[in-house]
């Protein structure tokens, strides 16, 4: 079968019509030029997102940029950071979408000052994983009976800097908080969360695959360089800043290995692997660890309630 990529960018005519794509976090950067991509298929994409004014200037830049399309745009509130917030998202999609053929779990946040969610879990595990672990699972059984359908996590390469490893006895970062550790981890934790669901959607027709998006030039990483966290990456912004800016990714040509995943024919069967630049990739050995995955999803049923029913 004739690969859709061609290096790292996608270079295929295939066409989403009839197809619906949830994408969190699609009101700007590579979540809003996944979209875009996306709706020029023919797809019908969902937006999730958490501010619904950013929301509606990304709607107007996709129906401008896709030539009037506005039946194919659909805007969603959805807070990560809010467990409530996910039900009733999710709730809002079951009962009024027929099928969901890609969930693209896309949204995230970075290096942020430390905090809590509203149910009391550390910002980038409660956003980056607990959020979209439980819209995954509120979701599934919708994907399911749209199969062949697919689920994809975007996670990073961050998930093997400082070699993280999840601390079972203090999940919420509560002793000497970190704000990259505290990144790295979760992205540790898309991978381990991919991994796990993989396996247990064997059969169904299925799939679920996590991505590195690449360094990219995007508000995601808006609070790097806030004094409030650490003096030291103050210091090191007049260093980064045009590192980013001339070697780091545009959004759209970020936002690749999201198209490739969510339109690739032969990635169809494909499931449980790690992306970067439209391959597949090697994640590191912690992320590989069947026993961790399996713990982190038990760990992850609880606390979400899920394990209470949805």
């Amino acid at each position: 079968m004739e690969k859709s990529a061609r290096g790292n960018w996608v270079d295929s005519d295939v066409k989403m019509t009839g197809k619906t794509v949830v994408i969190t976090g699609a009101n700007t950067g590579i979540g809003l030029e996944t979209a875009i991509d996306l709706v020029k298929r023919e797809a019908r994409v969902i937006l999730g997102c958490r501010n619904m004014e950013k929301a509606e200037e990304a709607k107007q830049r996709i129906i401008t940029e896709t030539g009037g399309n506005e039946d194919k745009v659909i805007l969603k509130q959805i807070n990560l950071a809010s467990f409530a917030s996910v039900r009733a998202f999710a709730k809002d999609v079951n009962e009024n979408e027929s099928r969901i053929d890609v969930l693209l779990n896309n949204a995230g946040i970075m290096l942020i000052p430390k905090g809590k969610t509203e149910e009391g879990f550390e910002l980038h595990y409660g956003v980056n994983h607990l959020g979209h672990f439980l819209l995954t699972n509120l979701l599934i059984d919708l994907i399911k009976k749209s199969a062949p359908s697919r689920v994809i996590n975007v996670s990073s390469e961050a998930h093997r800097l400082g070699s993280p490893k999840i601390d079972w006895d203090d999940m919420n970062y509560d002793n000497n908080y970190s704000a990259s550790f505290a990144y790295n981890r979760s992205k540790l934790m898309n991978i381990l969360f991919t991994r796990e669901l993989s396996t247990r959607l064997e059969g169904t027709k299925v799939t679920a695959n996590s991505l590195h998006p690449g360094v990219v030039r995007t508000e995601l990483s808006r609070h790097m360089f806030d004094s409030n966290i650490s003096m030291w990456r103050t210091a090191v912004k007049w260093i980064v800043d045009p590192l980013v800016y001339f070697f780091g990714k545009t959004p759209v040509h970020g936002a690749q290995t999201n198209i490739y995943l969510c339109i690739a024919p032969e990635v169809e069967n494909v499931s449980g692997k790690y992306f970067k630049d439209c391959a597949i990739a090697n994640e590191n050995g912690q992320a590989k660890n069947d026993l961790d995955a399996k713990r982190l999803w038990d760990l992850s049923v609880e606390v979400t309630g899920l394990s209470e029913g949805s």
